[in-house]
Order: C-alpha cells, then structure tokens, then sequence
C-alpha cells in the first residue's frame, strides 16, 4: 500500500523576489505605500497612472528604484499586478485594460465604500464584492483579492519599519494565492494568510468600513492580526 503523500506545510511559500509588481493606481495614497515598502523588501516596482509624466514624478519621490508608466505599460509589465485604483474608476480601469492583463496574477485590493454623515459603509458591487467584479471583467486573468487593510498613513511613514500586521488573501488557485502571501511576507512585520475563496471577498473588503471607525474613534491606524496560527 503507498503511503500518503506528506501535507504540505503552509507556510512554505514560493520565492517571489524576482517577480515584478505593478501598482495601478500608484499614484493615490495606498498605491503608493504598497510600491514603497514593496521596493524598500527589494522588489522590483512599476507604478501606473492614467498619465504617465504623473507616475514617473510619483516614483521618484518614491525611490527605492520604483519606475513609473502609463496604466497600460504598468499593466504589461508586472508580473503580478495590484489594484489600487478608487472604487469609483475600478470598472472602467479594468476594462480598459483587459488584453494588458490576460495571462496575469491580479491582486484586487480595492474596498467598494461610502460614506455619509454617520460614517463609512460597505457598497455591495452587482457581482458580490469588487474582486468579483474583476474576475467577471477580467476572464483571462488570475485574480486575488489583498492587502484590504493596511493604513497608507503607516505604508508610507519612511520612520515605521515594521508594518506588523496579516493580510487576508482570497482567490480561487491556492499556487497564486501563496504567491501574493510570499509578497506580502516581503514586507517586515507582514504575514500573508489564506482566507479562503473569491465568493468571500465582500466581507473581507467591507471590514475595512469597521476599521475607519475604530480609527476614528481611537485615532488610530489599527489593522487586522489573526490569532492561533
């Protein structure tokens, strides 16, 4: 009789140091922190914006060997691609760059969110949540969902060094979820978790409604850490 085969641990994640990550949407406040502290862990950084002049100013005040382009080349030439853009332009965004994407991992990392006198509140997208509107937009491309939770004010503090903080990971190929885990453990401080499938993004991007008012209320940059693992 063959013994089973071993369970894998998982916490062996794969090497991802060589991969290129674009940041669409590096421009704004999130996009930018992520591109920061990815390329401060040594990553290679492409930021994308709808104009190009505007990226290349935002990456040299990056630093860290970040470069700049248009959405479409950003799009062409990361190997895994985030997406950092407003809610608002998330559609249209993706849209427009369907063909740039197909055949690439893409991390969705945007919260569908409004707000009115009483505070932030979750949106619900026609598709269930904003990682399915891009999977839905996005046929031909890998798509996760991540990195929901983190303050922009702490990415982009060059005097934090450690972000200690989890970040859920959700998507339907365990290989490319572990991918996005092993970027986000680039980061010092950052551990990535996975958090199961697609179909349980809203929940994981509405969160995000609940830590602004935990910030607000304790003025604060609170985010998520998973206990028991």
């Amino acid at each position: 009789m063959t013994a089973p085969a071993p369970k894998k641990d998982p916490w062996d994640l794969p090497d991802v140091s060589g991969l290129t990550v674009g940041v669409l949407g590096g421009t704004g406040d999130q996009g930018r922190g992520l591109a920061y502290r990815l390329a401060k862990a040594g990553q290679k950084v492409v930021i994308g914006s709808r104009a190009a002049d505007r990226a290349r100013g935002a990456a040299e005040e990056i630093g860290h060997g970040v470069e700049g382009a248009d959405n479409a080349e950003c799009a062409r030439r990361g190997d895994v691609v985030i997406v950092a853009v407003p809610w608002d332009g998330h559609a249209a965004t993706l849209e427009g760059l369907r063909e740039e994407l197909a055949g690439k991992l893409v991390v969705d990392c945007v919260n569908p969110l409004g707000f009115d006198k009483k505070g932030a509140y979750a949106l619900v997208p026609e598709e269930g949540s904003a990682a399915e509107q891009a999977a839905a937009l996005l046929p031909d491309s890998r798509v996760t969902a991540a990195f929901h939770h983190l303050s922009a004010v702490l990415l982009r503090d060059p005097a934090i060094e450690r972000i200690e903080t989890d970040v859920m990971v959700l998507g339907e190929v365990r290989a490319d979820c572990e991918i996005v885990q092993a970027l986000a453990g680039r980061v010092p401080g950052m551990r990535g978790v996975f958090a199961g499938r697609l179909r349980n993004a809203h929940q994981v991007e509405s969160l995000v409604a609940n830590l602004i008012s935990v910030n607000r209320r304790y003025k604060a940059h609170a985010g998520l850490r998973l206990t028991d693992l």
